[in-house]
C-alpha cells in the first residue's frame, strides 16, 4: 500500500510521513545501508539515532580490522549526517577502539 489517505483526504507516501521526513527506522536503516557503500563494509549496527533540524544523526558501529582473539577487532564509530528524505549529507569517523573495550568514565 504505497499512498494511504490520511484524515484530511490527501495522501501520504509510506517512506514519509506527513512532513515529508523517513522515519527513524528507515533513518537508521538508510545510514548503515549508504555508509556500507561507501567504506565497502558492512556495519556492525547503528547505536544511536538523533532527529537533527533537517534531517537525522546516526552513530554507525563498523569493523575497521578483524583481529584474533576476536576482542582485539579494531571498531570504529561513524556520525553519519542525513537529509530529511534520508539522503546521506556526511561522514566522519568520531572513535576507534577495541571491540572488547568498555566504556569508561562516559
Amino acid at each position: 500500500m504505497p499512498n494511504s489517505p490520511d484524515t484530511t483526504g490527501s495522501t501520504t507516501d509510506d517512506t514519509t510521513g506527513r512532513s515529508g521526513r523517513v522515519t527513524a527506522a528507515q533513518a537508521m536503516r538508510g545510514a548503515a545501508a549508504q555508509l556500507a557503500e561507501l567504506l565497502g563494509t558492512t556495519p556492525e549496527s547503528v547505536s544511536a539515532l538523533r532527529p537533527a533540524q533537517d534531517g537525522w544523526t546516526a552513530d554507525v558501529e563498523v569493523v575497521e580490522l578483524e583481529r584474533v582473539p576476536d576482542t582485539m577487532t579494531i571498531m570504529a564509530s561513524y556520525r553519519v549526517s542525513l537529509d530529511e528524505q534520508g539522503q546521506l549529507l556526511g561522514y566522519e569517523r568520531v572513535r576507534r577502539y577495541a571491540r572488547g573495550q568498555l566504556d569508561r568514565g562516559r
